[in-house]
């Protein structure tokens, strides 16, 4: 029997561990799985060592005032490679803590691949160099990563974008709001805070303010909450309840949640992309330490935070970064979106577009195929 290590700190990671997992049993059901993620990969049937929910941060500051629970769990991990060495360690993102782990592991000889590549084409393209010492396949889901990771001399294979096939809802808008008790009618607003409880911390009570100052002006407005894999109701509950708002905080059904909404507020990272896939309008915010971010803003190479901004080269979604993140400004363009047809119109046919740059590309192989050629369970 084979062994993987596979290793994702956050929601998304821990959704696209539990899809690579799946597929991979579903090929060959020997592969054992362990490691690191949240509940999707437990229902994947990976045996976790660390729960992905206790390493789920963001910011340089923030990650400095969690070092202890960080490299706790980095010791642990580091142990069972040195105690019993995996056939393959599979990292997903998470890319500070997970280079780390690799630099580790390719130290004692074990194969590394490393699934959903760090945005070093963004920012910080140095550690384009660490990771050609220590990775031995980058398997990247955008088809422009490939060609820079190969003018640096990293073994890279283009497996396609998870999410470009598997982004959809189940049921249709109005089906789902009435089985909420929700008027389809009625104007329906997504507050998508995060998957990191360092994020419901700073970003959810501006997100909240403004949702209270739309409801001033759209007394019938409904707001819908999902919550991620890596949260409790406990974590948001502190920030909701104080409210009139009579928000709906729904668990493991983020698509349908997407696609019932007129708009939507959320933070930057993957779940834009899921969004845009959806077709939904959306704002997007983010508010880090002034230190993170002072130090990030140097070093970033693009115009834009957003994924479905950046795969499409152009800002679709408004951006509200830092002191632009205010109350005030979300409840501005949330109520252009609500109220001006033709500019949320606009922004839906701009969303169209992302799925199809996404699927434009044949992948050279499946992620899934690329984890059991690396663990020589191939026919070739």
């Amino acid at each position: 029997m084979k062994s993987v290590l596979i290793v994702a700190g956050e929601a998304s990671g821990d959704a696209h561990g539990a899809r690579l997992v799946n597929a991979v049993k579903e090929k060959n059901p020997s592969v054992n799985f362990y490691g690191v993620g949240g509940t999707d990969m437990r229902a994947a049937g990976v045996d976790i060592k660390v729960d992905a929910a206790d390493l789920a941060v963001v910011g340089l500051w923030e990650v400095i005032a969690h070092r202890k629970v960080i490299f706790a769990a980095l010791d642990k991990l580091k142990q069972q490679i040195k105690d019993t060495p995996p056939d393959l360690l599979l990292l997903i993102d998470y890319a500070e803590f997970n280079l780390k782990l690799a630099e580790y592991a390719k130290g004692l000889g074990v194969k590394v691949l490393f699934y959903i590549s760090p945005q070093v084409w963004a920012w910080r393209q140095g550690r384009v160099n660490k990771i050609r010492d220590c990775v031995d396949v980058m398997a990247v889901i955008f088809n422009f990563e490939k060609e820079f990771y190969l003018q640096h001399d990293v073994p890279a294979r283009y497996v396609g974008h998870p999410l470009s096939h598997n982004v959809k809802a189940s049921v249709d808008k109005d089906t789902f709001l009435q089985n909420l008790g929700i008027n389809p009618d009625n104007k329906v607003i997504g507050l998508f805070p995060g998957s990191r409880k360092s994020e419901i911390k700073r970003l959810l009570p501006i997100i909240i303010k403004s949702a209270e100052r739309l409801k001033q002006d759209f007394p019938n407005v409904e707001f819908l909450l999902p919550l991620a894999s890596t949260l409790t109701e406990e974590n948001i509950t502190p920030f909701i309840s104080n409210n009139n708002l009579n928000i709906h905080v729904i668990k493991d059904d983020s698509f349908n949640v997407m696609n019932a909404c007129d708009a939507i507020v959320t933070v930057s990272g993957t779940v834009t992309l899921e969004i845009a896939l959806i077709g939904t309008p959306l704002i997007i915010i983010n508010k880090v330490s002034w230190l993170t971010y002072l130090i990030v803003k140097r070093m970033i190479k693009i115009p834009y935070i957003g994924l479905c901004n950046i795969v499409a080269g152009k800002q679709i979604a408004q951006e509200l970064i830092q002191q632009q993140a205010t109350p005030e400004n979300i409840f501005r363009h949330l109520s252009e979106l609500l109220t001006n047809k033709e500019k949320a119109k606009e922004t839906r046919k701009a969303l169209g577009l992302i799925h199809q740059i996404l699927i434009d590309t044949p992948a050279d192989i499946s992620i899934s195929d690329l984890t059991l050629e690396m663990l020589g369970l191939t026919d070739n």
